[in-house]
């Protein structure tokens, strides 16, 4: 069905193509009528709901027929306006003191370019060269880059072209910026030279307009709700035009989050991946390498909702450069810049008309690390899943393979064409969830955390993509590990949840305000997306402190009783258990009111014992055993003294106190835990 779609595509601009074939002129002959125009977008595209800045289809605008204008004449102008349902977003080039909101927006007049189209007379029409009228505020108008209609002679007849001149025949500006404000964008006095013979149109075409549609696409069913666009045509001349609301593209939601497993063969648990407080505190058993949490699977919701900056070319290795200028009329290129122009005027000394800062961004935000625990991520996209290696970086003109880089911001532009990627801190090759070594790296990580996280700050990690295949569904996996330094006495790390919360990049209010966002801007990166919350704050990382909680339901020494306590930490057996060792804390809640007993560390693989009647004298009731380990074990032993008449015995019972049973490298099964 999609390849469908993009032969649907590709024969109509083939359509439009051909019905160019005599767009600036045509030969002589009868005229064709009054003066007509119709307004069309050919190709509609999908346009992601979380953008700010997306390129609406280019809006054509023919006309036929009309009266000749005399020869040496000023051509009538009129007033080209493009009005949306939401603000225009193009990027402002120029705020003179005569004229503001001077944008990338462009108006191309006879698809001047387009070598590959017919044009009756050699060097006008799709053969001309751009050229740039530099009086926005005017246009063409009086005062203004103003043209001249002059007669060419032309088998036996007479054609007009538009020139510079009012005495001879040269090439005439038919490139316009458009001047946003809020909603629409205006192209001021335009020259509408009438192509006067039947058969001959004359084409305007309105490109590189963006729109905020953020917030636009909810409601119905997917890319079917519609933006539309209203074309209005006035001035000095009248000029009818039909047709003139059309479907400038169709919103849906661009991008699907899924929080997996480390192993990327399921989702990740709704606790977040489990790691314990007393260690390894990594992926092998000296904490000293980073082991794997969970994989962020970015999934675009159709074809071309991730971009490359430019289209990819033969120049461009899919990971630095600009690439091809693209300045072709009427050309998809699927990136995030649209129609490219250097021509002098067209930039504001950092940005230039048509080329964005860089290509689809996606992003990660931290919130809540434990304070200490480091956090890393894949420094490229995985081939697969954490035990696989990094995706390779893509050659020449591939187009086909998927590919992004780690950078160091949200809003950052690519210098001189080149994304601004992040080295990796560390490299690991990791063969299980718990097996990670630096011997042989196959994946590089970068520490977002630099070091370790401090409390109450948050930490981003922002990803470009540098190669797309339009021609498919595509989905990026990237990384993320966790390191830290177990110390349960000092209670390092604390216990906590990590979040995270996944979006495009960049949005507010990091990189910039909602409001400024959402408007034209002279300043701001383009493109620019919003946050809807789709996939905020799910639970990534879940620190637990090392802990036993048992109950001894009965405990007395009273009444000629006393009773025996013991408590086991059998941390150390045969199925590679992580060894551990902790004090314990016994409380106890009865008659006479008895202050907590404070129980030196206790080894693995050993039993601590005591008597009530040396903890608690006199003591009736219960007590809980708060041991700093996992796997803890009690037993108590009621008898009368010397146990010679009366004596019985009980297992403490384990209670859930929020800790994690689950020790790292450890292969016993969760319903096994209790031994």
């Amino acid at each position: 069905m999609v390849e469908f779609r993009r032969w649907i595509t590709a024969l109509a601009v083939l359509a439009l193509f051909a019905g160019l074939a005599s767009a600036q002129v045509g030969g002589p002959g009868t005229q064709g009528g009054p003066l007509t125009c119709t307004a069309t977008v050919a190709v509609p595209p999908a346009l992601r709901s979380e953008g700010m800045t997306e390129l609406i289809g280019d809006i054509v605008v023919t006309c036929s027929g009309g009266s000749p204008t005399t020869a040496g004449q000023a051509i009538p102008t009129a007033n080209f306006t493009v009005s949306l349902g939401t603000n225009v977003t193009s990027r402002i080039l120029g705020t003179s003191s005569t004229t503001t909101g001077v944008s990338e927006a462009l108006l191309l007049i006879d698809e001047p370019g387009v070598t590959t189209l017919p044009a009756p007379v050699p060097g006008f029409g799709p053969q001309a060269p751009q050229i740039l009228c530099s009086t926005p505020s005017v246009g063409a108008g009086p005062g203004g880059c103003v043209e001249y209609a002059q007669n060419v002679a032309l088998n036996g007849g007479n054609i007009q072209v538009a020139s510079a001149s009012s005495s001879s025949t040269t090439n005439a500006p038919n490139v316009f910026q458009g001047l946003v404000n809020a909603n629409q964008v205006t192209f001021q006095g335009i020259p509408v030279l009438a192509p006067v013979t039947s058969g001959s149109v004359r084409v305007f075409r309105i490109t590189n307009v963006r729109a905020n549609v953020s917030g636009l696409g909810g409601g119905g069913l997917p890319g079917t709700t519609q933006l539309l666009a209203s074309v209005s045509i006035s001035g000095s001349t009248s000029v009818p035009i039909n047709q003139p609301v059309q479907i400038a593209g169709f919103i849906q939601s661009g991008l699907t989050v899924t929080y997996r497993n480390a192993n990327n063969s399921g989702g990740l648990s709704s606790s977040g991946a489990g790691y314990n407080q007393c260690g390894p505190g990594g992926g092998n058993s000296s904490s000293s390498v980073p082991g794997p949490v969970a994989v962020i699977q970015y999934s675009e919701n159709f074809g071309t909702a991730f971009k490359t900056r430019v289209a990819p070319t033969a120049a461009y290795t899919g990971q630095a450069g600009q690439g091809a200028i693209q300045n072709i009329p009427g050309t998809i290129y699927n990136s995030e810049s649209g129609f490219i122009s250097s021509l002098p005027g067209l930039s504001n000394g950092t940005a230039i008309a048509g080329l964005a800062d860089y290509g689809t961004r996606l992003k990660a935000i931290f919130n809540n690390i434990p304070a200490g625990v480091r956090i890393f991520v894949s420094v490229t996209n995985l081939a697969a899943n954490e035990t696989s290696p990094s995706t390779a970086a893509p050659v020449g003109n591939t187009n086909t393979s998927s590919f992004a880089i780690l950078i160091n911001g949200e809003a950052s532009p690519d210098a001189n064409g080149y994304p601004p990627a992040l080295s990796p801190s560390v490299s690991v090759v990791c063969t299980s969830s718990s097996a990670c070594s630096t011997t042989n790296p196959t994946t590089g990580l970068y520490d977002i955390t630099n070091g370790g996280a401090v409390a109450g700050q948050s930490y981003v990690a922002v990803w470009e993509v540098i190669n797309t295949n339009p021609a498919t569904d595509e989905t990026f996996n990237f990384g993320v590990w966790t390191q830290y330094s177990p110390n349960p006495t000092a209670n390092t790390p604390p216990p906590g949840t990590a979040t995270v919360s996944a979006s495009y990049a960049p949005t507010p209010a990091i990189a910039f305000s909602a409001t400024a966002g959402a408007t034209a801007s002279s300043l701001l990166t383009i493109p620019r997306f919003v946050d809807p919350g789709t996939y905020d704050n799910r639970n990534v990382l879940a620190l637990t402190i090392c802990q036993t909680l048992l109950l001894f339901p009965f405990v007395t020494n009273t009444s000629g009783f006393d009773t025996g306590i013991a408590i086991s930490n059998t941390t150390s057996d045969p199925v590679g258990t992580a060894a551990q060792a902790g004090t314990c804390t016994l409380s106890w809640y009865g008659s006479p009111t008895t202050p907590n007993t404070a129980v030196p560390s206790v080894a693995t693989g050993t039993v601590y014992t005591t008597l009530a009647s040396v903890s608690a004298p006199g003591f009736t009731g219960y007590m809980f055993a708060l041991c700093n380990f996992q796997m803890a074990h009690g037993f108590a032993f009621i008898s009368d003294i010397g146990a010679r008449n009366l004596a019985m015995g009980y297992l403490a019972l384990v209670v859930n106190n929020g800790s994690n049973p689950n020790p790292r490298n450890t292969t016993i099964p969760a319903e096994n835990l209790s031994h």
